[in-house]
């Protein structure tokens, strides 16, 4: 029976995506699955100003941190037993994975 699964990759460091994306390029060629993506989403930017100086004397200087949050999406079909030899990959700690069953239309 053939399955249809829905990866959702985040991270803040764009190198482990890339790692994870040839990692699993890697295992559908090893199974003879398909591959749709990775499709790139937008990035989210988290900001953050504070002020240096919390007590309020001296000059008015802030200080601005940027976490950026690189997302990417993959649509792996398959049959069943091949796509559940996929999902066993090692994920570094830094990544985040979301992953969803789609219906297969015949």
């Amino acid at each position: 029976m053939t399955s249809k699964i829905w990866i959702k990759v985040e991270s803040d460091n764009l190198d482990s995506i890339k790692e994870i994306e040839t990692q699993l390029r890697q295992l559908v060629q090893m199974y003879n699955l398909s591959l749709e993506g990775p499709i790139p989403l937008p990035t989210k930017e988290l900001r953050l100003t504070v002020r240096r100086t919390p007590c309020g004397d001296g000059s008015d200087t802030y200080e601005t941190w940027r976490k950026r949050i690189h997302k990417r999406i993959m649509i792996v079909k398959g049959e069943d037993k091949d796509i559940r030899n996929v999902l066993k990959m090692r994920v570094p700690a830094d990544i985040h994975i979301k992953v969803k069953l789609l219906p297969v239309s015949s």
